[in-house]
């Protein structure tokens, strides 16, 4: 599990505990297990007053301990006798209710019989199906997700008592207005709501006043601050190639101890296990681990008999170990205050410590939460090549060398029989000495391929400025350095039943098209937006089960019933005289109005902030 939610050490000794603020029973024994011991700010002045049934408006950055202010309270009142939907949690993005799903379980730890549902885009339907006819109290589910559940009439919220709009401000960002306030018009009058959100706009002062009754204002900053002695970079990488892209940096980097963060505990077992077949001393640490091991293994790290400690937040809390010179987060936090907690591992009592991030190209805008919250900007690294990876291999086997050559007792043993087979066989001593490289080195070749440095390559790309990597993308529409794309018959045009009529753009679409089919950007060709549908290409080898995912995706509140266009073609100009909006690909002609998707002037500029869509 993430904890977002973990205690702030520096937290002065006099501030109230948990029991003081109203939790008790089950619920304050499960957070003392998990180590709370003196509540965050925004939980020391938003559990009191959840507890006491009034509504709450939140301001509060990321990572200020949020979730655990809206979900103990909660929890404490839940009633477990009755199965149906008592509390409902809006999040804006899969991973964000993922993790606040995770929380809550963590809490309910010791409440035997609660029930929890994540629901969200992606997940196939059946899991969530079975899981709401058996009955749940608490769903926690991004908008559009828990909007196609109400429209299937598979959520019941007639009995909703609780109901939470987290991270409120990303919501609206990311188009969910329409369908927030659709399901607040759902659910009954009389229940309670926490709104949180890191800004107030006027379309969430809106939201607040029209739908919240009486509420608290409650404004808190995130106390986040990162030591001045730990350097910060990161690298933005694909989750297919972090493992391959650790061990390049391993090679390179100079590091004593280190530890490496993972979001989950199965990831802790499943990494430090690829990191021991790759010749590393690695081992993992997560809740699931007896005290006495987790000793043990902290224990080898301090005695540089371990090299990796492999972990989740929760145990590597309170480690304090001076030999770890980095921390590699490869997982970043969804919030300040883990990603604070986490490089606080290094770089302690005045030591210096290095921290690395790995960040894949949808989470940019978690790097820009850190940067706003801790003030400080983590500088871009490039991933080694595998030129800088041979020159450290070679650097590391002269150093071999030398070494054993300072050990003139041993040397003058091996001289003798160097010269014995030397004699005997009538080998020169460098061949001798290369035979013996082998020998040491074993099958795996000492230096890579240079010519075949796919991972540099690869990482690279990804990490070009956004903007560059955006002309790129245009001088390739263009016809410029053109990487091999399908051709025009490789695509067939599909109708979908939203248009400009909805507000419809063509993020949204691609978004939504990829969340739930598992498509990639270069699966879209031209889409054409038009007053009541829009008509988008597809790959005309499309497989029918991705269809099969796609017949209930939703966007903006609306089925698209996706099924092939028999009409015209998709591409054409502003000039229609229907009045249709062309967002073409890269083939044939271009015209005024026609732009691929991804060069929609309204998203072109900035890519790292590019909203995530409804289905996410």
């Amino acid at each position: 599990m993430d904890e977002q939610d973990a205690p702030n050490e520096t937290d002065a000794p006099e501030t109230p505990g948990f029991e003081e603020l109203g939790i008790t029973g089950s619920v304050l024994a499960a957070i003392r297990d998990l180590g709370y011991e003196t509540p965050s700010p925004i939980q020391q002045a938003t559990i009191p007053t959840l507890l006491s049934g009034r509504d709450v408006v939140g301001m509060a950055q990321t990572g200020t301990g949020k979730t655990a202010a809206f979900a103990l309270p909660i929890l404490e009142r839940l009633d477990v006798a009755r199965a149906v939907p008592q509390a409902l949690v809006l999040a804006p993005t899969r991973e964000l209710a993922l993790q606040v799903a995770e929380a809550f379980e963590s809490y309910a730890a010791q409440m035997p019989g609660v029930h929890l549902l994540p629901v969200y885009g992606g997940q196939g339907y059946g899991v969530q199906l079975s899981a709401l006819r058996r009955g749940v109290h608490i769903v926690v589910g991004t908008p559009g997700r828990v909007m196609d559940h109400l429209a299937k009439g598979t959520l019941d919220l007639s009995e909703l008592e609780y109901l939470v709009l987290d991270e409120a401000d990303e919501m609206l960002k990311m188009g969910f207005a329409e369908d927030v306030e659709q399901i607040l018009s759902q659910t009954p009058e009389d229940k309670q709501v926490a709104l949180f959100s890191a800004t107030m706009p006027p379309q969430i002062r809106r939201i607040a006043q029209q739908y919240l009754r009486d509420p608290e204002e409650i404004s808190v900053k995130s106390k986040t601050s990162t030591n001045a002695n730990i350097t910060q970079r990161y690298l933005v990488v694909s989750y297919q190639q972090k493992v391959d892209a650790l061990t390049r940096i391993l090679e390179v980097e100079n590091f004593d101890g280190m530890i490496v963060f993972v979001r989950t505990k199965n990831e802790t077992e499943a990494l430090a296990e690829k990191l021991r077949a790759r010749g590393y001393s690695a081992a993992a640490i997560n809740g699931d681990i007896p005290q006495n091991l987790r000793e043990r293994t902290v224990n080898q790290l301090k005695e540089s008999k371990l090299d990796i400690l492999v972990a989740t937040d929760v145990a590597a809390r309170g480690i304090d170990v001076p030999r770890i010179s980095h921390v590699v987060n490869f997982d970043i936090p969804t919030d300040t205050e883990s990603y604070v907690h986490r490089i606080g591992r290094t770089g302690r009592a005045g030591r210096t410590g290095d921290a690395i991030s790995f960040i894949t190209p949808r989470e940019r805008y978690l790097l820009a939460h850190i940067e706003r919250a801790t003030r400080q900007q983590p500088a871009q690294m490039q991933l080694p090549t595998a030129e800088d990876v041979n020159t450290t291999r070679l650097a590391r086997f002269d150093d071999a060398i030398t070494t054993a050559l300072e050990d003139t007792a041993r040397l003058d043993e091996y001289r003798d029989i160097i010269a014995h087979y030397v004699r005997n066989h009538d080998v020169p001593e460098a061949d001798v000495a290369a035979a013996l490289a082998i020998v040491a080195q074993g099958d795996k070749p000492l230096l890579i391929d240079t010519e075949q440095d796919t991972l540099a390559a690869a990482v690279a790309a990804d990490n070009r400025p956004p903007r560059e990597r955006q002309a790129r993308e245009r001088r390739d529409r263009d016809g410029e350095e053109r990487a091999p794309r399908r051709s025009r018959g490789d695509f067939q045009a599909y109708r979908i039943e939203v248009g400009r009529r909805q507000r419809v753009e063509p993020r949204q679409i691609v978004g939504a098209l990829a969340n739930e089919g598992g498509l990639r950007r270069d699966d879209f060709g031209a889409i054409n937006i038009r007053p009541d549908f829009s008509i988008v290409e597809l790959p005309a080898n499309l497989d029918q089960s991705v269809l099969e995912r796609l017949r209930d995706t939703r966007i903006s509140g609306q089925l698209i019933n996706i099924r092939p266009d028999r009409g015209a073609p998709a591409r054409r100009s502003y000039g229609d005289r229907d009045g249709g909006r062309s967002y073409g690909g890269d083939r044939g002609g271009r015209s005024h109005g026609d732009r691929p998707y991804g060069s929609d002037r309204r998203s072109d500029d900035r890519p790292e902030r590019k909203p995530r869509h409804r289905n996410d």
